[in-house]
């Protein structure tokens, strides 16, 4: 029941912060992209490294997984490597990653509930872990547009599919603002300044102009 007088300013549990939340990257690899017809391919590169570089700025943990890398898809995208060098990449047979046992101890060693998970493609290299951690008990988030499928309707159609069972969708600049959450936090104020202006498109350019001619710490 609703008791007014346990209003506070707090934060809702169900928010993505730094100690409760993971990050999957599933298949960003050559051959699943170039299948991918969902939307802008360079756009959805774009996104994929802004929110790996989200996770380094917030220290979240990262799983990288590729299927068939040597025999059919090809190294997971360089961009991506480039930000976790030393970073193992678990690669897999299955289509379902969460059928890969090594994936799935690596997952469960975060000790992290909250997945944020996002790959190609959404139809299938999505659909399939998604369902299963949420059977398991995790809490997924899609990251929409680090993601695609075969075609608008495949992407759209696995994102519906996931909602109606409990994922939620986010983006990956609202993942990057939920681990800041207060522009107040000084430590990593900058980097995520930098970070949009990089990768951010307009918003970027927003704050560039800001800083330039409103204020040198203006941003949000």
């Amino acid at each position: 029941m609703f008791d007014i007088t346990e209003v506070h300013a707090a934060p809702s549990p169900d928010l993505l912060t730094p100690d409760n939340a993971m990050m999957l990257f599933v298949d960003h690899q050559p051959q699943m992209f170039f299948g991918t017809g969902s939307g802008d391919r360079t756009s959805i590169i774009n996104s994929t490294v802004g929110l790996a570089k989200a996770a380094k700025i917030f220290d979240v943990p990262v799983v990288l997984s590729t299927v068939a890398a040597e025999s059919f898809s090809g190294p997971i995208l360089p961009q991506l490597r480039a930000v976790f060098p030393d970073q193992e990449v678990v690669d897999r047979t299955s289509m379902n990653a969460w059928e890969d046992e090594a994936l799935v101890e690596a997952v469960k060693a975060t000790g992290r509930r909250k997945i944020i998970l996002s790959g190609l493609w959404t139809e299938v290299c999505l659909v399939l872990p998604a369902l299963s951690a949420l059977g398991q008990g995790y809490e997924v988030y899609v990251v929409s547009d680090a993601s695609g499928g075969v075609s608008p309707q495949a992407h759209e159609h696995a994102l519906q599919r996931m909602t109606a069972a409990g994922a939620v969708p986010v983006t990956w600049v609202q993942v990057l603002l939920e681990l800041q959450r207060d522009w107040a936090r000084t430590e990593t104020y900058v980097a995520v300044t930098d970070l949009v202006k990089e990768y951010g498109g307009a918003y970027g350019l927003g704050i560039v102009y800001a800083q330039s001619m409103i204020d040198p710490h203006a941003a949000g």
